[in-house]
């Protein structure tokens, strides 16, 4: 959260995890299923695109392999690593994988269709091919960053693949010292063209930016400012997002546009993720070392995934593209995120699993929580809410917990469930009307199209409140459009 509990709109969220922000409504995100099975963790995937010819690659097991069937796994076995967790760039139809560690690999397909995966084709004096520990495209070139120092290395020549590379040296410009962490080609008017700039970023969160496509000749490199920002978390801290680039920072979310004040750019260095600020934060601050973090835009989807580690857990932040709304994802065990032939994928401790496939997580249920700003309904007298009316639309029946909080109160209400051979949640065995205290509502609703209303007993008092919607099933589509409030106001105690 941004916003006290006091002060927060009422057309925001204090929770939202697991449903997805739509224009009209909100909806249960769907749910994923096993891809393909691996006795390690998958810690990276990668995609590769040339022409007809795609395939998607994972590495896990010290190996590289390729997944572009789930059902026929295969690995390369002429290649090993010492570390799995890889950046990646594909430049031209040349795929590069660095880490490091080990000396950096291609893979590419040739005109035979015939594929390759074997180490890279540059060299130089002065450096050791393992410590190339990020890799990006800028101004028709190769940018490797050295590890743990601030001198990246480039082509010769502009468009090569192989041969000679230079050094930039980044040191002398440098206002704050640490070690380069990515390179980012940032772009002023949404697409590739004149205006794009090169970014150099540094583990202190500093931001150089240049100008000019050669950077051979002093007429056409030039230096337009050295900015201070957010310091960068892990080298998979940039996300191409909408033509601008946005930082995984300490600080949050960081499009370069709001950071950095050049012509166009918005001086605000106000984080898009400003809405979940203490969210971001409280994981930034305790999580920032681990591996991990990774943005992600999921076209099919419509959002934009940030995968966070938690402890020994992973949440994903998630914003719709169109609207700017946040939620969180919860009980997604995703080491690293990718995208192959319009279809999301995670990579996981035991496999890789296909996202956004039916509704359950791999046979588990999705559980829902939102929890609404607390709201005074245009009145700010006391109030007892008496009866809830969900507007709800679902793909078969389901069990739905909702009531109200009262003035910041944080009760949690759960309910009892057995989960049925059909993949819908049944009720427990004691009758409803049996319970003492019920703590939810039955809510049926037999595979309907059509928007449900129902009004349910609710008893609360107090000045503003908050409406808590929960709810646990599998094989079942869910989507919340609003909900008719009853209430009698007064002046004392009710």
């Amino acid at each position: 959260m941004r916003d006290s509990l006091t002060d927060m709109d009422a057309d925001c969220a204090i929770t939202m995890d697991n449903y997805i922000p739509l224009d009209t409504k909100v909806a249960l995100r769907k749910g994923y299923r096993l891809y393909a099975a691996f006795e390690n963790d998958v810690s990276t995937l990668a995609t590769y695109n040339a022409g007809t010819q795609s395939r998607f690659l994972a590495v896990s097991g010290h190996k590289f392999w390729n997944i572009s069937s789930g059902a026929n796994v295969s690995a390369y076995e002429n290649v090993t690593l010492t570390e799995d967790h890889c950046q990646t760039a594909q430049y031209k139809n040349y795929l590069y994988f660095v880490n490091g560690i080990d000396t950096p690999k291609v893979y590419y397909i040739d005109n035979q269709n015939a594929e390759h995966l074997e180490n890279w084709g540059f060299s130089a004096d002065g450096l050791a091919a393992s410590s190339i520990v990020n890799v990006s495209v800028s101004k028709q070139r190769l940018w490797f960053v050295e590890k743990g120092t601030l001198r990246v290395w480039y082509p010769e020549n502009a468009g090569n693949i192989s041969g000679t590379l230079e050094c930039f040296d980044l040191a002398s410009v440098c206002r704050f010292g640490g070690h380069l962490v990515a390179v980012a080609n940032w772009t002023q008017d949404g697409g590739q063209g004149i205006d794009d700039l090169t970014v150099f970023i540094t583990s202190e969160g500093e931001a150089l930016v240049y100008s000019g496509s050669d950077i051979n000749s002093a007429e056409n490199w030039k230096l337009r400012g050295s900015f201070k920002i957010s310091r960068p978390i892990g080298y998979n801290c940039l996300v191409p997002y909408q033509g601008d680039v946005v930082v995984i920072s300490d600080d949050g979310y960081l499009p370069l546009s709001k950071a950095l004040p050049i012509d166009k750019a918005n001086a605000s260095q106000i984080a898009f993720s400003d809405a979940i600020r203490g969210l971001v934060l409280d994981r930034t601050s305790k999580y920032a070392g681990k591996y991990g973090w990774q943005g992600i835009i999921y076209g099919r989807g419509g959002y934009g995934i940030f995968n966070v580690p938690v402890a020994n857990q992973f949440e994903q932040h998630v914003i719709n593209v169109n609207t700017g709304a946040w939620c969180r994802f919860t009980n997604i065990r995703s080491l690293c995120w990718g995208e192959f032939e319009k279809r999301m994928y995670f990579g996981a401790a035991d496999g890789v699993y296909l996202f956004d496939e039916g509704y359950s997580d791999n046979g588990t249920q999705i559980v829902g929580v939102i929890e609404q700003a607390y709201n005074n309904f245009g009145t700010d007298t006391l109030k007892k809410i008496q009866l809830l009316n969900p507007r709800v639309k679902s793909s078969s029946r389901f069990s739905l917990v909702i009531y109200t909080n009262m003035d910041m109160e944080s009760r949690s209400i759960d309910y009892e469930e057995t989960i049925g051979t059909t993949g819908n949640t049944k009720w427990n065995i004691a009758k409803w009307s049996s319970l003492e205290q019920p703590s939810g509502a039955k809510w049926e609703n037999s595979g309907s199209t059509f928007i449900r209303s129902q009004w349910i007993a609710n008893s609360s008092t107090g000045y503003k409140a908050s409406i808590v919607f929960k709810t646990k099933t599998k094989g079942n589509m869910i989507e919340w459009y609003e909900t008719g409030i009853r209430f009698e106001t007064g002046s004392g105690v009710l």
